[in-house]
């Protein structure tokens, strides 16, 4: 194993760990502000990525893409939260689990109907599909760059909105008192529907950015979901600030883990076997991680206060 492979993987899981951020982040204020476990946000992921690669292909502009990407997500979440998670307010979880996940069957469906059952593949912008010299010996993708900046922006954005605005005020007044703050004139319907709003555009975002990595297809926003929630339970539930930690430290545990394990395991084992055992012990990596923090803070690293 080399220096240069070993920064080039840390960056990678940096960068799939803004993903997730970019998508728990949604989650874990509308979960954890609302109260309302939102399935269907991996469905919001996946029309995001679906509509900035199609936008992309017709109209040659990456940032006209992500731009509608972003409005069309925000218009679907908009006709579901009125439409549904509204009603789904005070409801017990699992009547909110099984109402969003309806919405994932349909959203699945939709997808096949517009776009087909085959993947597609989305193209990066063509000012960011070469590499940069970082280092001497050492060429990144410029794109995954980009997605490194996106999430850093997000995360300050997200932190000062949070914690040093009168929205984010208005915010944690709601999650931690509604009927007390509905005495105190705030309106905790139209702030909660701006919190699920912000969490769909997000979602969109990620999908958008996260395209030209992977193949677009059906199903991917639950692919993403999983890890997504362990990062909500490792950082906390309605922890911004827990999102980010946990959301690092699972797309590095998950990348090297991928990179590193088969080379570790060649060294006493067959390759055949490598190559069958390596993906499974990886995968499980990130659970384990949960296993762990929840022995010794069974509320997240970072639960949110109130």
């Amino acid at each position: 194993m080399t220096t240069i492979l070993f920064i080039e993987q840390m960056l990678n899981g940096l960068g799939y760990g803004f993903m997730l951020f970019l998508l728990a982040a949604g989650l874990t204020l509308v979960f954890g502000i609302m109260d309302v476990m939102n399935l269907a946000h991996g469905s919001l992921f996946m029309a995001g990525a679906y509509v900035a690669a199609h936008v992309h292909g017709r109209t040659g502009s990456f940032v006209i893409g992500v731009l509608s990407a972003l409005a069309v997500v925000l218009v679907l979440a908009l006709v579901l939260e009125v439409f549904l998670v509204r009603r789904l307010y005070g409801r017990e979880h699992l009547a909110q689990v099984l109402a969003t996940f309806g919405v994932i069957l349909v959203a699945d469906d939709a997808v096949k109907l517009i776009w087909g059952a085959a993947p597609i593949m989305a193209s990066a912008p063509a000012l960011l599909s070469g590499p940069i010299e970082l280092l001497p010996g050492l060429m990144y993708p410029s794109y995954r760059l980009l997605i490194l900046a996106a999430g850093v922006l997000v995360a300050v954005g997200l932190y000062l909105l949070v914690n040093h605005t009168r929205v984010g005020m208005l915010v944690r007044a709601g999650a931690s008192n509604r009927r007390m703050a509905e005495f105190m004139g705030v309106r905790v319907g139209q702030v909660f529907s701006m919190v699920f709003l912000l969490g769909a555009t997000l979602a969109a975002l990620a999908g958008a950015l996260m395209g030209p990595l992977t193949a677009v297809q059906v199903g991917m926003g639950e692919e993403i979901l999983i890890p997504s929630l362990v990062v909500l339970v490792i950082g906390g539930i309605g922890s911004v600030r827990g999102a980010f930690v946990a959301a690092m430290v699972v797309g590095m545990v998950d990348t090297i883990g991928r990179a590193f394990l088969p080379l570790l395991l060649r060294s006493f084992l067959s390759p055949t076997l490598v190559s069958d055992l390596a993906p499974a012990m990886a995968g499980l990596a990130t659970y384990a991680l949960m296993a762990c923090v929840l022995a010794f803070k069974p509320a997240g690293l970072f639960p949110a206060r109130g």
